[in-house]
């Protein structure tokens, strides 16, 4: 009997270990599968692909750094305005909303995480464009006195308020379970001590749920720099370092979409590298984020 048990937990520990090596050899076959399409374009360019500004198939010529500068930027703005909101939204909802609120609303923002990007693309086209032209860029410009050249609405600003709705519930979802599994205890420690409901918070509960807020932000960031439908619907999608939030831009996943359905030769090999390029930089920021939760986890 007891040997019919331990060969039954050899094979669930070997069909384990198979389930999980699959994600693993996923990642190891897509990387490779995309280096492979994008060899011809790395022997052509090398190095000064990620740095050339120019991106012209006619001549054959490209750069990536006019998508990368608008994935980065875009992203960045993405998550300098959601991130705020998010935790906010996530810190009244585990700790200070009443159950009967707190319910519905997680519900109604985790909703929002269900809607189609094509659904965020039209809004943005039809709602987001014309306010961002005729009310946000001249209520800027009015504020720091200056002029912008661009005026279309359609511009890095747009793009980083769309992103920033669309990766709000994510953020928002994850760091409110985060907060929630934290110890009752350094709650009720807090407030036996005299703490106010905020300072309980802030100085019993967000320390230790620090490392999962910031896994929350990066599962939001990893959305934001890869997302693709909505972004081309709203940035411009001009191939070109933009010197302006206000500038129309273009971003490595809308790169990929808008040119891949025409290209060919050497131009495909580039956009193989685009994507090669997009695959390593999630992979990079996950995995720093990943060192920093350790570092953060191991602080505590």
């Amino acid at each position: 009997m007891r040997r019919d048990i331990n060969r039954g937990d050899r094979r669930f520990r070997l069909a384990s270990a198979f389930i999980a090596s699959i994600s693993v050899l996923l990642l190891f076959a897509i990387g490779w599968q995309l280096t492979s399409a994008a060899w011809p374009a790395i022997q052509n360019f090398g190095a000064g692909f990620l740095v050339g500004r120019e991106w012209d198939p006619i001549r054959e010529w490209f750069g990536a750094l006019p998508f990368l500068w608008g994935t980065v930027i875009s992203s960045f703005l993405a998550l300098l305005i959601a991130v705020p909101v998010a935790l906010g939204a996530a810190i009244f909802l585990a700790e200070l909303a009443p159950p009967w609120l707190a319910r519905p609303v997680g519900f109604l923002i985790e909703l929002l995480a269900a809607v189609p990007s094509v659904v965020f693309g039209l809004w943005g086209i039809f709602v987001l464009v014309p306010w961002m032209r005729d009310s946000v860029q001249p209520a800027i410009e009015g504020l720091f006195a200056f002029e912008a050249v661009h005026k279309t609405g359609v511009s890095l600003l747009t793009a980083g308020l769309i992103l920033a709705i669309m990766i709000l519930p994510t953020i928002a979802s994850v760091a409110r379970e985060v907060l929630r599994v934290t110890p009752v205890a350094l709650r009720e420690g807090a407030l036996a001590l005299g703490a106010t409901r905020w300072e309980a918070v802030r100085v019993g509960v967000l320390p230790v749920a620090r490392s999962g807020l910031i896994g929350a932000i990066v599962l939001g960031l990893s959305r934001a720099l890869g997302e693709t439908m909505a972004v081309t619907m709203v940035i411009g999608n001009r191939s070109e370092v933009a010197t302006s939030i206000f500038a129309p831009s273009n971003t490595l996943a809308s790169a990929i979409a808008n040119e891949y359905p025409e290209a060919q030769g050497l131009h495909l090999a580039a956009l193989a590298e685009l994507g090669l390029v997009l695959f390593l930089l999630t992979f990079v920021m996950n995995f720093g984020a990943r060192l920093l939760v350790r570092k953060t986890a191991g602080a505590k």
